[in-house]
């Protein structure tokens, strides 16, 4: 079954859908693949590897597939007439539907390339994304407050991996679905139906680089998880550098994720991922297929209401009994 089909499938079911969310994922799977496309060949051209010698809004230095990522969803997205408004990492402020072009009534926080610092290294990167409906008046142009809402609000979340294949996981709420892009007829097919996490996994992914500026709880929960006391059988670390394909290994085979806050800069005391754009969204799918996912206090990240558009976050997420595990070392925040 192909991806259209699913959706529309999946539309027939609801009385009240009017085709506009099946349209913005068609306009959002349609930039998905011109990405993939200018991925595949990336080591080809030379105006896609390497930096802009540019840094972003996030003080990261900006690569090229960054911008143009950022360039074909936005274009694509904006000009969608189902949109009201794109929260993304590469803009400071909220990026607005252009003059002349319908208002809709979604929105979307989006992640363009997240793990773009691989690229000249062939590793894999993806596309992270958030819709939810706007709360303001439809018809008018949409608000910082339509983007800034629960996660568990979310309409839909998903990601896309730019990998061995391009792959489109999608969740709406009703379970997690895996769509892998048929190169050859250029449709994602459904490849991977009822995507459901391991309750438990024997892999842990984090940048262990960081482990003497992490809080006393993190390193006695990573302590434990490697130690072989009583003939325990020590975790696996695997860690990648892109959320996108860390959190997909885990989703399949078990495991956890986490990235803590630590001491090594002041600069983001509350963690570094975004909670609007990268938390939100995989937590999203993580509890649809039946795992967990927190801040390093054990808030639910769901629950968490984002102040800002590029508000910072604590996040572990994984297998519902691995989290669970970690919770015993979890401090109270501060």
């Amino acid at each position: 079954m192909s991806l259209s089909q699913y959706l529309i499938e999946e539309q027939l079911k609801l009385p009240q859908a009017t085709g506009d969310f099946t349209a913005l994922m068609s306009h959002l799977v349609y930039a998905a693949k011109i990405v993939s496309r200018e991925v595949r060949k990336a080591g080809l051209l030379e105006n896609i590897l390497g930096s802009n010698e540019t840094v972003n809004v996030q003080g990261e230095t900006q690569m090229k597939l960054d911008e143009y990522a950022d360039k074909v969803f936005n274009h694509t997205l904006t000009r969608s007439g189902h949109l009201c408004i794109l929260g993304s990492e590469e803009h400071e402020e909220t990026v607005s539907v252009p003059s002349g072009y319908k208002i809709g009534k979604y929105t979307i926080a989006i992640d363009p390339l997240d793990g773009s610092s691989n690229i000249d290294a062939n590793v894999s990167i993806g596309t992270i994304f958030s819709v939810h409906l706007r709360k303001s008046p439809d018809g008018t142009p949409g608000t910082l407050s339509d983007l800034l809402q629960q996660g568990s609000g979310q309409r839909a979340a998903g990601y896309v991996l730019y990998g061995s294949s391009t792959m489109l996981v999608l969740c709406t709420g009703k379970g997690v679905s895996g769509f892998t892009l048929d190169p050859s007829c250029g449709e994602f097919i459904l490849s991977h139906p009822d995507m459901q996490m391991p309750e438990t996994g024997g892999i842990y992914s984090i940048n262990e680089g960081n482990y003497n500026y992490w809080s006393d709880e993190v390193k006695n929960y990573i302590r434990d998880i490697k130690s072989i006391e009583g003939g325990k059988k020590p975790q696996s670390g695997r860690y990648i550098g892109s959320l996108v394909a860390d959190f997909h290994r885990n989703l399949l085979k078990g495991g956890i994720f986490l990235y803590p806050n630590d001491t090594k800069s002041t600069k983001y005391p509350n963690g570094k991922l975004r909670l609007l754009y990268e938390a939100a969204p995989m937590a999203f799918i993580a509890e649809q297929a039946g795992g967990m996912a927190v801040t390093v206090y054990g808030e639910r990240i769901l629950d968490l209401t984002p102040k800002e558009l590029h508000e910072r976050t604590t996040l572990v997420v994984g297998s519902k009994k691995e989290v669970e595990h970690f919770l015993k070392f979890a401090s109270k925040k501060p």
